[in-house]
């Protein structure tokens, strides 16, 4: 009888696997984006290093995360790959996904579309979930 349960030289496998590219690998091909909402990024005009805009494009993949902040309890940063920040999720759109990231569910986004308009950048943004 089959009870799904790995054995043996599958553990070894398994854990030798966790070890090489860590847990994240080995889920990723059980996990899926939902796609949720289409916006931009907000407050890209503050920030202090503009350098970080320079080299995006469509389909770069951007970081999601709650930040404590004292002008929006619901404030949520956009980071770039590498964690750099970029700005945010507009006030007048984080509401639902603040309160899904509280709950802990995982989101993501990828950078949609950017246009220059003179000096600003109009950066469009998808935001998914991560489901496992």
């Amino acid at each position: 009888m089959d009870t799904g349960m790995i054995k043996g030289e599958d553990t070894k496998s398994l854990i030798a696997g966790l070890g090489a590219g860590g847990l994240g690998e080995v889920i990723k091909p059980l996990s899926k984006e939902i796609h949720l909402f289409d916006t931009y990024i907000a407050g890209t005009s503050h920030l202090k290093d503009k350098t970080v805009l320079d080299d995006i494009k469509e389909g770069d993949r951007l970081f999601l995360q709650r930040e404590d902040n004292k002008y929006d309890a619901k404030a949520i940063l956009v980071l770039n790959e590498n964690r750099q920040k970029m700005g945010y999720v507009p006030e007048k759109d984080n509401v639902v996904f603040s309160r899904l990231m509280d709950a802990g569910k995982l989101l993501s986004a990828k950078i949609k579309r950017v246009e220059n308009k003179g000096t600003f950048k109009m950066i469009g943004i998808s935001i998914y979930l991560i489901d496992f």
